[in-house]
């Protein structure tokens, strides 16, 4: 049974309380643990992982990730690079190739591990590519932790210069500058894309650079076993330093918790307000509730009985896909998405795990996960329009669908209340918002209040599984704590 209020003000004094225990939350309690204080993590969903966790929604046997499914950026942390997560059985599964985009006509693009062999299928564009990824390949360990620690980049104009001139541009600006060819232009955008942005939106190409460097370095791979596996790996670190964790326990005032010096928050900016409004000064309040959220995701999980029958078989090569015939066209579904509007032809998103990880569907049966963007807290029902864009470039894909399971913005945020209006970055990504989220402070994950700190990815570093935005706010409360 859920512990009551009263039942959870009660517990023993912790040096510190984590509210949600999502990546960003769980990586805050580990360091929080890792430096000997006492700490406890509550949780709201009966499982622990916030958008990293697993369920079977589709049928008995089948695993869908609830939202995240590919884990570049949390491969490739600094910080969860240093905690032999392996230990505790997480055990990435890299794909044959990290992504690829079919095309019509059966072409297609797709990102290989290797710069050159990506260069290679790109045609009269192969050396504009290698120009613009080998050029920062190389860099990769040095300028990751900087990118995920962004207002940090001013203090290494030189070494970053390179990545910096091309990332503050649009996508569709530097895509359109450095390749002729549809296919290198298309798996530039559908990279970009994940951002939530608009192409033309300066700095949408950071997005595209980001991931793509991470491709080749790192990979885009996937935990054995589901999202779930991830999260349980550093649910066991956290308990092996001493911490504890309370699931099934919503928190909708602050003055619930136990007694604590700390009180770390998992939680985005509009959440905050409800359960600690009444400690925060009114001008915090006015500045916070300012604070702008992202489109939506519509979300399908898939149970198949065979793989989906792309056109070219290249293309199951890859653990994720991305869907848009050209950059104008994913350009076009993305600005209809700020324009208000579900867009006709979407961009989608898919991960097809089973393909590499039998553990995810029966045997001989399959899973896929994907989505699309639309306007935040939008009520339409995507399915026919993804499932059409699907069946565009694998004709026969509905043919192979077993059950379906959809879900809406709303039924995101059910899963996961961080999720507002289905926003599953936690905020807008836009370049106002990306260095000064969630408004602008000395330090972003601080507030008026002494000892009360945000630790989501409405924070600095931002959307994405890579647990910096929790590192960074133990780090800034231990310094304080002395």
């Amino acid at each position: 049974m859920p512990l009551t209020p009263r039942e959870l003000a009660s517990k023993a004094y912790y040096d510190a309380v984590v509210v949600g225990s999502g990546p960003n939350g769980l990586a805050c309690a580990i360091v929080l643990a890792q430096a000997g204080l006492s700490v406890l993590v509550v949780e709201a969903q009966s499982t622990a992982g916030g958008g990293c966790r697993s369920l079977e929604l589709t049928l008995p046997g089948f695993v869908n990730d609830i939202c995240s499914s590919i884990y570049p950026l949390a491969i490739g942390s600094p910080y969860f690079r240093t905690l032999n997560l392996e230990r505790f059985g997480l055990d990435w599964i890299q794909p044959d190739a990290p992504f690829a985009h079919p095309l019509e006509d059966g072409k297609y693009a797709i990102l290989e591990r290797s710069v050159d062999e990506t260069a290679e299928n790109l045609g009269v564009d192969g050396a504009a590519y290698r120009r613009l990824m080998g050029g920062l390949l190389p860099n990769w360990d040095y300028i990751a932790p900087l990118l995920l620690e962004p207002w940090k980049m001013v203090k290494h104009p030189y070494e970053l210069a390179h990545f910096g001139m091309k990332a503050l541009m649009s996508a569709r600006t530097l895509a359109s500058r450095k390749f002729k060819t549809n296919e290198a232009q298309t798996l530039f955008a559908g990279i970009a894309a994940h951002s939530g942005l608009r192409m033309d939106d300066p700095a949408s190409a950071a997005f595209a650079l980001v991931l793509g460097l991470a491709g080749h370095a790192v990979g885009w791979p996937f935990p054995r076993g589901g999202a779930q596996s991830l999260t349980t790996a550093l649910v066991e670190l956290f308990k092996s330093y001493g911490g504890e964790i309370i699931l099934g326990c919503p928190v909708t005032d602050l003055d619930e918790l136990p007694s604590s010096r700390l009180q770390m928050c998992d939680i985005t900016p509009s959440q905050l307000l409800k359960i600690a409004g009444h400690r925060l000064p009114g001008s915090f309040i006015k500045q916070i509730e300012k604070y702008k959220y992202g489109p939506a995701s519509f979300k399908i999980d898939w149970a198949l009985d065979a793989p989906v029958p792309w056109q070219s078989e290249h293309i199951k090569r890859a653990g994720t896909v991305h869907l848009g015939a050209s950059m104008n066209e994913i350009a076009e579904s993305e600005a209809q998405v700020f324009a208000g509007e579900a867009p006709v032809t979407p961009y989608v998103l898919l991960a097809q795990t089973s393909l590499f990880d039998a553990s995810r569907a029966p045997e001989n049966q399959h899973t896929l996960w994907g989505y699309c963007h639309i306007p935040n807290g939008s009520t339409f029902d995507m399915t026919e329009r993804i499932e059409d864009q699907i069946e565009r470039f694998a004709p026969g894909f509905r043919k192979t669908i077993i059950k379906r399971n959809a879900l809406t913005p709303k039924e995101m945020e059910e899963k996961n209340a961080n999720h507002v209006g289905g926003d599953i970055n936690g905020g807008a990504l836009s370049l106002g918002q990306l260095f000064t989220r969630p408004l602008i402070r000395p330090v972003p994950y601080s507030t008026p209040v002494k000892g009360l700190y945000l630790c989501s990815s409405s924070t600095p570093p931002g959307g994405g599984v890579h647990g910096m935005s929790g590192y960074y706010a133990a780090k800034c409360a231990i310094h304080n704590w002395r």
